[in-house]
């Protein structure tokens, strides 16, 4: 475990001291393992600070000047003069990459910028990198030792993830996406690996994220809506299919996350309105988020009932979940009710106070589908042995629609 723990320090200082040295500026060779150390250090009040940002403990303007606060001691710790300030356009991503993501996604982010469309292109081309005598048969040793390590401990998700990370950094994507799958399936509730392992899986299959990747989109955004580079990506993929409503509907989240008339939330209401535009609405006006829309049309209603056949494959204790989600458009439900097994048949209603988010509601999408899904597990995420059923296309205020529950999640 020693051997293990130093190989993976001196992975980590590696591609961070290759990846973060041309957005700081510097050229001196410095002490690698306590600059790791420090940044590993940040990156954990930088999670805290943001844990309380979302618990409404701490607000938006304190989080931005604290974390602002974290950036300077930052960069005083990998000695960057004063004269070589970061260029505005690189200025986010120093932030992000120095300090918002573990410190292998560096490697990530230096080849595959951030979530597309959003805070705009990447300011660093990690191929022209100086490497400061590190060469790049020094950084691939240290990734094959940790593939290594990693096929006698199969079961070390963290490990994997590194991996993956790792791979993506050195360009094979392939091998990137084979690792972050490896790490979903021991961490299958982790909304940022799932966001992760979209984006690289994205980038394989040349630069698109319908199809899989939109699939782990979503079960990151079920299982945290707030997550930032999920709905960074969820609107990209709407984009990509052209769906632009959807596609600012999932940008327009990411504004309660940035500070407010900072630069970044410009740059997200820019591509908001953009979408906005495509969609022939009008535009926003302010980076303030925008109120949830009011439930006012008649709601969607029915009954869900389970098929004899199964009955004995259901406990009466297992969860129920009631959701529509769009006939063509983001998988997300748009409204979800919570039941018992021992409650079916059941009769539901639907409506947009039920909505998951602003713009993703009920009354937004005039054709819906109905489902029912009996989870064993408890989770929002459908696993294989769940039992579930599906309506046909109804329209997002009819009445009297039947849903039965008659096929197991393969």
């Amino acid at each position: 475990m020693t051997a293990f723990m130093v190989s993976v320090a001196a992975l980590t200082a590696i591609v961070l001291l290759v990846l973060l040295m041309p957005l700081i500026g510097t050229r001196r060779r410095g002490r690698v393992s306590r600059r790791a150390l420090n940044i590993a250090v940040y990156r954990d009040q930088i999670a805290e600070l943001d844990g309380e940002l979302r618990a409404g403990t701490l607000s938006a303007a304190e989080h931005d000047k604290a974390r602002r606060e974290l950036e300077a001691r930052l960069l005083e710790d990998v000695d960057q003069p004063a004269a070589d300030a970061p260029k505005p356009g690189g200025r986010w991503a120093a932030i992000v990459l120095g300090l918002a993501l573990p410190v292998l996604a560096l490697g990530l982010y230096g080849v595959v910028g951030n979530p597309r469309a959003i805070l705009g292109p990447g300011a660093v081309d990690t191929a022209q990198a100086p490497t400061h005598g590190v060469t790049q048969a020094d950084i691939e040793g240290m990734v094959a030792k940790l593939a290594e390590r990693l096929r006698q401990h199969p079961e070390d998700a963290q490990g994997w993830e590194m991996l993956g990370r790792s791979y993506a950094a050195l360009g094979r994507l392939d091998a990137a996406v084979d690792a972050y799958a490896h790490a979903s399936r021991l961490r299958p509730q982790d909304a940022d690996l799932l966001a992760d392992y979209a984006d690289v899986l994205g980038f394989a299959q040349g630069k698109r994220l319908l199809g899989k990747p939109e699939e782990l989109i979503a079960r990151a955004l079920q299982i945290d809506p707030r997550n930032f580079k999920a709905l960074a990506l969820a609107g990209s993929a709407a984009f990509e299919r052209e769906d632009y409503k959807s596609a600012a509907a999932y940008w327009q989240r990411l504004l309660p996350l940035l500070p407010p008339n900072s630069d970044d939330a410009k740059t997200v209401l820019a591509n908001v309105n953009e979408a906005r535009s495509r969609a022939g609405e009008p535009p926003l006006a302010s980076t303030e988020p925008a109120a949830a829309p009011t439930a006012q049309q008649a709601p969607l209603t029915g009954t869900v009932m389970l098929a004899p056949g199964l009955a004995a494959k259901a406990a009466p204790d297992d969860t129920v979940f009631i959701f529509a989600r769009a006939a063509s458009g983001p998988p997300m439900p748009l409204a979800v009710l919570r039941k018992r097994v021992r409650d079916l048949p059941v009769a539901f209603s639907l409506d947009d106070t039920m909505a998951m988010a602003p713009g993703l509601s009920l009354s937004h999408f005039p054709q819906v589908v109905v489902g029912a899904r009996i989870s064993k597990s408890g989770s929002a995420t459908p696993s294989p042995g769940d039992l579930q059923g599906l309506s046909k296309p109804v329209a997002n205020d009819a009445e009297h629609v039947n849903v039965v529950i008659d096929s197991v999640v393969r």
